[in-house]
């Protein structure tokens, strides 16, 4: 026989109420919880009690005066008695003028000897280069300059090396005419050492010249010029 099933006694019909339910129950849940609010307590400062253990007692010192060091006992005066009839030395003030009949005695002011260099630019007397002998005194400045440009190109002779590596450009040479006419002490500064080289060579071989003169005295004179190597 099959047993039949009381419709009443079936709950599947109550699962979407019971589901409603349930969800209603854990909203009102999460609500309450975000809503829950917590106070801090407040409490009563008059209602504590606070001993005063920190309190100390501090003892009372006796700061120690050290008395001053006595004065000092007071200098004797001293009372120097000066006699009236003390005789005073009188100073006597000569005279500084001169009378005409003076003789003026004649001082010799020896002229020391000029050792130092002068420049060629504010020497008094250039030195002469040979052949500005018979120039003009204003002109000799200018004679030496064109001078010495033409004994550089009568002289010049251009490194093969230097041709060969495509080198040029300025060297600047300095020298010295010395009190006797000399040339001593010559320096160059340039881009490479062969073009050093030939400048020192055809400034050595400049001539003797008459040396140059500051009051009447010889004296050395440096003089500088450039000499350009450049390549055709």
């Amino acid at each position: 026989m099959q047993r039949k099933k009381n419709p009443q006694a079936d709950l599947r019909k109550y699962s979407s109420l019971m589901f409603a339910l349930g969800l209603c129950l854990v909203l009102f849940i999460s609500w309450q919880a975000i809503e829950y609010k917590t106070y801090e307590r407040q409490y009563d400062l008059e209602s504590l009690n606070v001993e005063d253990d920190d309190d100390e007692e501090i003892p009372i010192t006796e700061q120690i005066k050290t008395p001053p060091p006595p004065p000092p006992p007071p200098a004797p005066e001293i009372i120097e008695v000066v006699e009236d009839e003390e005789e005073i030395e009188e100073t006597i003030i000569e005279s500084t003028e001169t009378d005409q009949e003076e003789v003026v005695e004649e001082v010799e002011v020896l002229e020391e000897e000029i050792d130092m260099d002068i420049p060629f630019a504010i020497i008094e007397d250039v030195p002469l280069f040979p052949g500005c002998e018979n120039v003009a005194k204003s002109q000799r400045r200018k004679c030496f300059q064109e001078k010495i440009q033409k004994h550089i190109i009568k002289n010049f002779r251009y490194p093969e090396i230097a041709q060969e590596m495509g080198i040029q450009g300025r060297v600047f040479v300095q020298f010295i005419i010395g009190k006797d006419g000399n040339i001593s002490g010559i320096r160059t500064r340039g881009p490479d050492k062969n073009l050093e080289k030939e400048a020192n060579r055809i400034i050595s071989k400049l001539p003797k010249m008459t040396p140059g003169k500051q009051r009447g005295r010889p004296v050395r004179v440096p003089f500088s010029i450039p000499v350009t190597f450049k390549l055709n």
